[in-house]
């Protein structure tokens, strides 16, 4: 919601999370850098002020974010913002996706790539389901 729909995202709506006796955490997916539009950063800024963590999780897309200077943009972006990169998702096999996928092995050669140029807390998890 926070992505698609910013305008969901009220000082309101982090109030009601603010006042819970629970713990909330926000989990976006977000897989390129353009997602993060100045909009869409200043609603996610109103959790963060608010105290409550944003962390991001993206999937590994052919011809989207498969090269590692688009990872790793959106990684320091991320940070920048003060989201944590949490999770970068192999694509599930799923019929009719297959024009999205990314062989295992280009996934983890980019990981690794973005390892060495990122500090680690800047790196998501790379999961294979």
């Amino acid at each position: 919601m926070p992505v698609v729909i910013p305008q969901r995202l009220t000082p309101e709506l982090v109030d009601v999370f603010k006042q819970s006796r629970l713990t909330s955490w926000f989990v976006i997916h977000v897989n390129h850098p353009q997602e993060l539009d100045a909009f869409v950063l200043e609603r996610l800024s109103l959790l963060i002020d608010a105290g409550i963590p944003v962390l991001n999780q993206a999937v590994l897309l052919r011809g989207i974010n498969d090269q590692v200077e688009t990872m790793e943009a959106l990684c320091r972006k991320l940070v920048d913002h003060r989201i944590q990169p949490y999770y970068l998702h192999q694509l599930d096999r799923v019929h009719g996706t297959s024009h999205f996928e990314v062989p295992r092995t280009v996934g983890l050669v980019l990981v690794a790539a973005l390892r060495e140029r990122l500090p680690g807390y800047a790196v998501p998890e790379y999961v294979i389901e």
